[in-house]
């Protein structure tokens, strides 16, 4: 998930470490905290694998200290069309969805429509399985269980809706004729 976000937000522009930091809470918002020791050791993990590169950029004449600018390289290129068209299960899990949502305009339509359905589909068993427990064991759960499940089904009822409008939106986008179901293995 953060190297799909570190990739993505490199490949609209180089940034150092700093300027990135602060464009992954932008981007992810409330999905993740991200401390100095998680972003750097995934800068470092992608230097070395040569997905991105570093050049030293000199501060203002008041302060003088070397800022790492990094940016995205040719297989940091190839490599995030790779993580941006991934459909497998991973992908619409509450970790990664809101990422690859943000990189929806890189996303092929078609992948676009697998993700939200996939996200449909495990959202839809999520509110079915809140229901069936509010059902089986509502009058038995605690008052303060029972509250949380009940926000719980409202959000996950709230999701549906919200990815219904949002998958009728891009098959709308979808050129005629282009075939908008994904095969029985979900891709």
């Amino acid at each position: 998930m953060l190297e799909l976000a570190v990739l993505g937000l490199l490949h609209e522009t180089p940034m150092h470490g700093y300027e990135l930091r602060k464009q992954l809470h932008e981007t992810l918002g409330s999905f993740r905290t991200l401390s100095w020791g998680t972003v750097y050791p995934t800068l470092r993990r992608l230097l070395n694998r040569g997905l991105i590169e570093e050049s030293p950029q000199h501060g203002h004449t008041w302060n003088r200290r070397t800022k790492r600018v990094y940016q995205i390289t040719t297989a940091g290129r190839e490599r995030f069309t790779e993580l941006v068209t991934d459909c497998q299960p991973q992908s619409c899990d509450d970790k990664t969805f809101g990422v690859h949502v943000a990189f929806f305009s890189r996303t092929p339509a078609e992948t676009r429509l697998r993700i939200l359905e996939n996200r449909r589909r495990r959202v839809e068993e999520r509110r079915e399985r809140i229901r069936a427990l509010l059902t089986r064991a509502g009058d038995r759960l605690d008052r303060y269980i029972l509250e949380l499940n009940r926000l719980r089904l409202k959000h996950s009822e709230q999701e549906v809706r919200w990815l219904n409008e949002f998958i009728e939106h891009e098959r709308a986008q979808l050129p005629t004729g282009a075939d908008a179901q994904p095969n029985a293995s979900g891709r």
